[in-house]
């Protein structure tokens, strides 16, 4: 029993290719995967899967210049307030960023024991 054969081709891979040049003319303000496994027509686990077989390399260097392109843009764009900030706050977090900050300070002195120490 076989699965349904691949819609992989060396003309989807070419439009594939385009993507992160036309990404704003197909409507998108970021290029994101979902934006190319829509462009291509294509589900976006069929994309993913894409990504890890061995016959088709590029797919996973096209995801990755989609998330650095991605990022730069939201940073950018964020802090020129092009984008909203929360929405470019919360697509920052698929990236590993939060604006929450992790107290790792170990140091135990209060401001109280360095004011017994300057009397």
């Amino acid at each position: 029993m076989t699965g349904r054969p691949s819609k992989y081709t060396d003309e989807l891979q070419a439009k594939a290719d385009t993507y992160l040049d036309v990404y704003e003319a197909e409507g998108d303000a970021i290029p994101s995967a979902i934006g190319l496994a829509d462009y291509l027509g294509i589900s976006r686990s069929t994309l993913y899967k894409w990504t890890d077989e061995e016959d088709k390399p590029r797919f996973s260097d096209i995801l990755d210049a989609i998330q650095r392109k991605q990022f730069r843009l939201l940073v950018s764009n964020g802090l020129n307030n092009t984008f909203n900030a929360n929405i470019a706050k919360l697509v920052l977090g698929k990236h590993g960023y939060s604006d929450k900050s992790e107290n790792t300070n170990t140091n135990t002195h209060t401001i109280e024991s360095f004011l017994d120490h300057c009397e």
